[in-house]
C-alpha cells in the first residue's frame, strides 16, 4: 500500500504542474498511471480520482478544438462533478487534491460558455 500511496503523490503534484503548463493530455496520462492500481481497490479516492482524470481529458478537447469539443468537455466532466464532493480535509493527501479541485474550477471558469 506504501507505494501505491506515494505514486498517487507524486502523480497529484505533476498532475498540478502540467495543469499549469496546459498539459491536459499528459496531466491525464499521470493521473490515469496512479489509478490503474486504485482501480480495483476499495480505496476510497478511486473515483475522485478517475474524476480528475476526465477533467483533464475535457481541457484537452477545448484545448484541440476538435469538433463538438465542448459537448465532449461537458460530457467528460461529468465524473469530476459528481465525485469532486468527497474532497474533505480528512482525506489522504488533501492539500493535493483541494489544489487540484481549485485548479478545474479555475479552468473550467475560463470557460464561461461551456461550465
Amino acid at each position: 500500500m506504501l507505494k501505491m500511496n506515494e505514486d498517487l503523490e507524486g502523480a497529484l503534484k505533476a498532475y498540478l504542474v502540467l495543469l499549469d503548463e496546459g498539459e491536459y493530455f499528459e496531466a491525464h496520462e499521470v493521473m490515469e498511471e496512479a489509478w490503474h492500481p486504485l482501480r480495483l481497490s476499495d480505496h476510497p479516492l478511486k473515483n475522485l480520482v478517475k474524476g480528475l482524470i476526465n477533467s483533464a481529458v475535457s481541457f484537452e478537447h477545448l484545448k484541440r478544438n476538435r469538433k463538438d469539443a465542448a459537448r465532449k468537455a461537458l460530457r467528460v466532466m461529468e465524473s469530476y462533478e459528481k465525485h469532486k464532493g468527497i474532497y474533505s480535509d480528512e482525506i489522504e493527501f488533501a492539500s493535493l487534491f483541494k489544489k487540484a479541485c481549485e485548479k478545474i474550477e479555475k479552468l473550467k471558469s475560463e470557460h464561461p460558455g461551456v461550465f
